[in-house]
């Protein structure tokens, strides 16, 4: 029996799916709760980790492997296909250029160690963003298509006549990079005004923690600094520093699908990742944003919430599929 194994590597945490593509065993799996692929070939196991604060690129391979290693634990299978979800910009080869969340992670070959830890199986990395955009159009039958995920920094993908834009060898969409502020604040790329330096989670709750610091900029006591579950609190009650903070966040992502639909034209919008998806009627906020942004004779795009916040998860199933199915590409890009 064989299985394909999907990695979503996020800044703070690593979320694991390994899709069985032996029939008699999906069957005999089917009634386990892991059985929960909607888009993959058959059931799965899944599970989610977090990274050590602070550890190095060593230590983080270690944990991953164990995380790996836990997940087949009892499955006599062999894995023949790995997609890897990534966050970081990685070369070719399969070797992290930069990741500025975990910077120690510069230089690693991680398609290599992918190799030697699941010995005889293919590997496949692609930007996190691209593989979300191409799940969330699998999910949604969309042709064309934005998507935007708000996590631990911003990523996203566009999918044009059911392929990944730029297309393969050419990069990936950086949406989180879009510079939509000129005067903006500083993004950890070194520009000012990235989409990603207003709109992400800590960007939010950077401002959310200023805010309720210094309401209306008056001065007050030291800030002290807002978790994303007082933001969550704040927002559904109705805190004006709530609402100001995460609403200058929905207008940040409005600007931005705005600006991508009058270049692309897309079908769909879709906002999702683990931060947007905590706030009820966060991405409803930022539809309305983008429909008060439409100019006349051109409507504004629709936009809603993904399929939840496993979105590049499931895209690196689908890369893991094309590996073992290339006759049968998803486009996702490799």
């Amino acid at each position: 029996m064989t299985g394909r194994l999907g990695i979503d590597v996020g800044g703070t945490k690593v979320a694991l799916r390994l899709e069985t593509t032996d029939r008699e065993t999906t069957n005999q799996e089917a009634t386990s709760p892991e059985a929960t692929s909607p888009e993959a070939g058959g059931p799965s196991r899944e599970a989610v980790f977090r990274w050590s604060v602070g550890a190095p690129a060593e230590t983080d391979l270690r944990d991953l492997g164990a995380g790996v290693r836990a997940l087949c634990d009892g499955w006599d299978g062999q894995v023949t296909a790995i997609g890897v979800a990534m966050p970081a910009t990685v070369d070719s080869d399969g070797r992290v250029t930069t990741w500025p969340s975990r910077p120690s992670w510069a230089g690693l070959q991680l398609g290599q160690a992918l190799r030697d830890l699941v010995p005889g199986a293919q590997v496949a990395l692609a930007d996190d963003g691209d593989l979300a955009a191409l799940a969330e159009a699998h999910h949604a039958g969309a042709a064309n298509l934005v998507y935007l995920g708000v996590g631990t920094g911003i990523g996203g993908g566009i999918v044009l006549d059911g392929r990944l834009c730029p297309g393969p060898g050419r990069g990936s969409c950086e949406i989180g990079h879009l510079v939509i502020a000129l005067d903006g604040p500083l993004c950890r790329c070194g520009r000012r005004g990235c989409l990603q330096a207003l709109a992400s989670g800590p960007a939010t709750l950077h401002r959310a923690t200023h805010l309720r610091a210094h309401p209306a900029g008056a001065a007050g006591a030291a800030d002290v600094e807002v978790t994303y579950p007082q933001l969550q609190a704040g927002w559904e009650s109705g805190e004006s520093w709530a609402q100001e903070a995460v609403g200058a966040t929905a207008q940040a992502l409005a600007g931005a699908i705005t600006g991508l639909t009058e270049l692309v034209r897309p079908d769909l919008a879709v906002v999702g990742g683990g931060f947007a998806d905590g706030l009820a009627g966060f991405v409803d906020a930022v539809a309305a944003r983008t429909e008060a942004m439409a100019r006349p004779g051109h409507p504004a795009v629709s936009v809603r919430a993904s399929q939840g916040g496993l979105s590049s998860l499931t895209g690196a199933v689908l890369l893991a599929r094309d590996l073992d199915e290339p006759d049968e590409p998803d486009e996702p890009g490799r």
